[in-house]
């Protein structure tokens, strides 16, 4: 059988379980591995490649590495003389432009990793478990245009577990891509892709995560919501709140059997206990600006003076 010749796109570590299967795979030939430039990282600030390409290099496979892969004309030139079969996008961070597009044989085929045309955008993962999601999943659909929003070729839905964390889900999705990826190939090359165009009346958005949307506003949000703003937000940019002026991270939370007003903190039993909309939670580890993270019970024992939940500063409003 001939292979598929087939170009991935990708960059950070996300991408790489897929990369891998399709460089194992039997009836694929990666003609090119397209991915970010170096860029400089750690103390140091020495160059450092994309996961993706230090997997294509340890595998010698083809890279090109580009700002903009619509302006590299040569590389295009030659993929439209030699002919490509397909092309596979994960977590690029590139647009593909119209020339691009009608490049490949099969089409070009973005794997998303929310059910579309339910969160598209930068964050999926998050705003599922910010939302209280009990599944997501991973969706392939060929590209057009407008972002997120081509024909639906491949769904592969995921169950979300209880107390899942937005650095869980994303290890657990890496690889569930892969498997939707190799799911997909099978039904082309044997023909039986079809494609289910998007219902625009479902739509919703998943824009880039700000470090504000680690903000935990006791007073007007539930037990729930406070949850599922922790899970989502672990590990990036984190949960907080202000405690008497100064920022506290929200590591880990339990439910509290005690009653306060919602926006209303104490200390109780000697555990860190603030009121939500619908009950009380507490903040059983956390970590006080300048300190190192560990219990409340510990930072209970060092505190001074009133405790008192404070607005953020006017800069993070």
């Amino acid at each position: 059988m001939k292979k598929l010749r087939t170009v991935f796109f990708g960059t950070p570590d996300f991408a790489v379980a897929t990369l891998e299967m399709l460089a194992h795979h039997p009836c694929i030939e990666i003609v090119g591995v397209v991915s970010m430039p170096d860029r400089p990282a750690g103390r140091g600030q020495d160059l450092k490649s994309p996961e993706v390409i230090q997997y294509a290099r340890d595998h010698k496979l083809p890279i090109i590495q580009t700002t903009n892969i619509n302006k590299e004309t040569e590389v295009l030139a030659k993929w439209e003389a030699d002919g490509v079969d397909c092309m596979v996008v994960l977590a690029f961070a590139q647009f593909l432009g119209e020339r691009l597009l009608k490049l490949p044989k099969f089409g070009c085929f973005n794997i998303h990793t929310s059910l579309l045309p339910k969160y598209r955008g930068a964050a999926p993962i998050q705003y599922a478990l910010w939302n209280g999601d009990k599944e997501t999943g991973v969706c392939i659909q060929r590209m057009v245009k407008k972002m997120d929003a081509g024909d639906i070729v491949h769904n592969h839905p995921v169950k979300i577990a209880d107390h899942e964390t937005g650095g869980l889900l994303t290890t657990r999705l890496k690889f569930q891509a892969a498997l939707a990826c190799n799911d997909f190939l099978e039904k082309l090359m044997a023909g039986k892709v079809i494609a289910q165009p998007q219902d625009e009346a479902g739509v919703s958005f998943a824009p880039t995560l700000k470090k504000a949307d680690g903000f935990l506003s006791f007073a007007d949000q539930t037990m729930e919501q406070i949850t599922h703003r922790l899970h989502a937000m672990d590990p990036w940019p984190g949960t907080y709140c202000f405690l008497t002026g100064k920022r506290l991270k929200v590591l880990r939370i339990e439910k509290a059997h005690t009653t306060l007003k919602s926006g209303e903190i104490k200390n109780h039993q000697n555990a860190l206990t603030v009121g939500c909309l619908n009950g009380s939670l507490r903040l059983s580890v956390v970590q006080l600006e300048g300190k190192k993270a560990g219990s409340d019970v510990e930072l209970l024992n060092g505190w001074r003076g009133d405790l008192t939940l404070t607005p953020p500063p006017k800069d993070e409003a």
